[in-house]
């Protein structure tokens, strides 16, 4: 990648790049060279720390307030005045070519930008570096796992998963964003009394032939039916009726089983001793479930590097970690089941089952076992579970159990956590399969797009346009609020191109898209243009803003939250849309509709930049 844009661009000014301060990347990010210039003045006047300087500065709220601002308590004075140093030192301060303005407010000090070094640095660097535009090299030469999804085999993609899906498909590309060698696995639920339950039901109930053509569907209504059969041999074995059920003395529950629970359990015995046609059968139903699985993944833009399970785990491992655990004196017996009492690290953590009194493992145990095994395949520096807050406890045990085992690298394991859907049923009933939900949205956005003829003749493809501004639909309502809250999905608000939804995003990619279509300019052009005659005030709002986009970056890597990548986004677009009225390309002298478009150009890019970095695809015509 080349990153010499910045100083080649400071170069042709007149300029050189300020002595980079600590945890500052100039190369790759144009604030960052301001941040380094307002830090070398402050410190000639204050004598403070230029890495305590540049560490308080901090972006505004807002564009009126400046570019960027420090707040002087933050830069640990004592026995001074605040609001008096601002004044002073803004008098003292030499703006030279890279601050136009600064301005004491209170205990703060606001720094505007020259605005023509800016657009200079700013536009040329987007049209340059296009989709590297916001990579930085924080992590660079250091593996992370990321762990999402996990959905359980043979069952329908359910909505459920699409928070942990999404969420760890943005993680994943973020820290490709900022120079990590990232590994997405997804654990499956792919072992357990389940699989003998779904192959005594296929015996009964299974079609060969509706299993080649839907075999998630297929095996997801063999999996109903024996259930059902299940608790309709239990019902009768302890004597419901519909009057009730019989007095509890004249049956133990606890003794009943029904015969199909038996030949499930049996079935699985035969799995975990290794019977070769029962694990055919298994691999079979896991292999069909995966495919399926694929499809869905590339709707939403992810691919896996490697699909795990719990049957991957070697037994081996895990009696290895439960040896372990005795070794470290981490175990008691209670009733012949194996436990770990947590509370002597951590009070909230209670006491954790870590196998059963059969002797039968469990998730802990397994997950335990899983991660030995990925770091001693992967010798990773992080590892992250995208898991929903339920399993907040889960994970914190998990987590501190490795900690107590002695292995070095379980300060390295971190739990991304989120709230619940509600509300997330399909227009035409209660069913609640992703399939439908991106089925349903796909219809809804195509009668949009119908009504608009003239547009809709000229779409290449609008089944598959439909498709991608539905699943944008669907994703830019889940990613808007803080993913630790539970959100409502709600159909109208979602599939509205008005206000701030999927739809909405994707029309502004498109329509600065068609800007570029329509001029014909060339990108050499643009590159080269002269960005002294974009005077407008809406064009600076606009400069400025792509500016903060590498900045925003950091900030999503600090909260990893989906949410500081769309109200970025949502706040360009609002922009870039004022603007149209203002900064005519079509009809002007040729040096200020190469200028303008040139920003238009640069916007579209950073766009593009977010919305895949969001995981959507941003489309050229809706």
């Amino acid at each position: 990648m080349s990153v010499s844009t910045i100083s080649q661009e400071l170069s042709k000014l007149g300029l050189s790049q300020p002595e980079p301060a600590k945890d500052t990347y100039p190369e790759y990010n144009i604030v960052d060279v301001f941040r380094n210039y307002i830090g070398d003045e402050l410190n000639r006047i204050s004598g403070i720390d230029k890495d305590i300087i540049v560490q308080a500065l901090d972006t505004p709220k807002l564009l009126d307030q400046g570019d960027l601002i420090v707040p002087i308590p933050k830069l640990r004075l004592k026995g001074v005045n605040p609001t008096e140093k601002s004044k002073e030192w803004a008098e003292k301060f030499n703006k030279g070519k890279f601050i136009s303005d600064l301005v004491p407010q209170g205990v703060f000090l606001q720094f505007f930008f020259n605005k023509s070094v800016l657009f200079d640095l700013v536009i040329s660097d987007v049209l340059k570096r296009k989709t590297d535009y916001g990579y930085l090299p924080l992590g660079v030469g250091k593996k992370v796992i990321v762990e999402f999804s996990s959905p359980n085999i043979a069952k329908p993609f359910h909505a459920g998963h699409l928070r942990s899906t999404i969420i760890g498909g943005f993680t994943s590309n973020l820290y490709e964003k900022i120079g990590w060698d990232v590994t997405r696995i997804n654990y499956l639920g792919d072992w357990g009394k389940q699989f003998g339950l779904l192959a005594v039901g296929f015996e009964r109930y299974g079609s060969e032939e509706e299993l080649a053509k839907d075999p998630i569907n297929h095996l997801f209504e063999v999996y109903v039916k024996i259930n059902n059969d299940v608790r309709n041999e239990t019902s009768e074995a302890t004597g419901e009726t519909q009057e009730g059920t019989i007095d509890a003395s004249e049956q133990d529950e606890k003794k009943i089983q029904s015969s199909t629970n038996e030949q499930a359990r049996a079935f699985f015995r035969r799995m975990e001793d290794g019977d070769e046609s029962a694990l055919k059968i298994w691999r079979r139903f896991r292999d069909l479930s995966i495919e399926k699985y694929v499809d869905t993944y590339a709707r939403l833009n992810i691919v896996y590097d490697y699909y795990s399970g719990e049957s991957q785990v070697p037994q081996e491992m895990m009696k290895n970690a439960t040896k372990m655990f005795e070794e470290k004196g981490l175990v008691h017996v209670d009733r012949g089941a194996k436990l770990i009492d947590l509370t002597k690290f951590n009070k909230k953590l209670g006491k954790a089952l870590v196998e059963k009194s059969d002797g039968t493992s469990l998730y802990l145990t397994r997950d335990v076992g899983e991660a030995i095994k990925r770091y001693e395949t992967y010798k990773f520096d992080k590892m992250i579970y995208v898991v929903a807050s339920q399993q907040d406890l889960h994970c914190a045990q998990f987590f501190e159990i490795l900690k107590q085992m002695g292995f070095e690298w379980a300060k390295n394991l971190e739990h991304i956590n989120f709230g619940m859907v509600q509300g997330m049923s399909t227009r035409k009933g209660n069913v609640v399969f992703l399939d439908n939900i991106l089925q349903e949205t796909k219809e809804k956005m195509h009668e949009v797009m119908k009504k608009n003829e003239d547009k809709y003749k000229q779409i290449e493809d609008p089944e598959k346009i439909a498709d991608l501004v539905g699943i944008s639909a669907v994703m830019i309502q889940d990613f808007q609020s803080k993913r630790i809250l539970n959100y409502e999905f709600k159909w109208d608000r979602m599939t509205s191109f008005e206000g701030d939804t999927g739809p909405y995003l994707q029309y502004a990619h498109s329509r600065l898209c068609s800007m570029q279509r329509k001029n014909d300019i060339t990108e050499e052009e643009l590159e080269t243009a002269n960005f002294d005659l974009l005077v407008e005030p809406c064009a600076a709002s606009l400069v400025r803003t792509l500016a903060q986009y590498p900045d925003t970056i950091r900030k999503a890597v600090k909260n990893m939250e989906p949410s500081t990548i769309v109200t970025y986004l949502f706040s360009l677009s609002h922009i870039v849309s004022q603007c149209y009225d203002i900064l005519w390309v079509s009809g002007q002298e040729k040096e200020v509709a190469v200028a303008r478009l040139a920003l238009y150009a640069a916007t579209r890019q950073v766009l593009y930049n977010g919305m895949t970095l969001l995981g959507l695809t941003p489309v050229e015509r809706m």
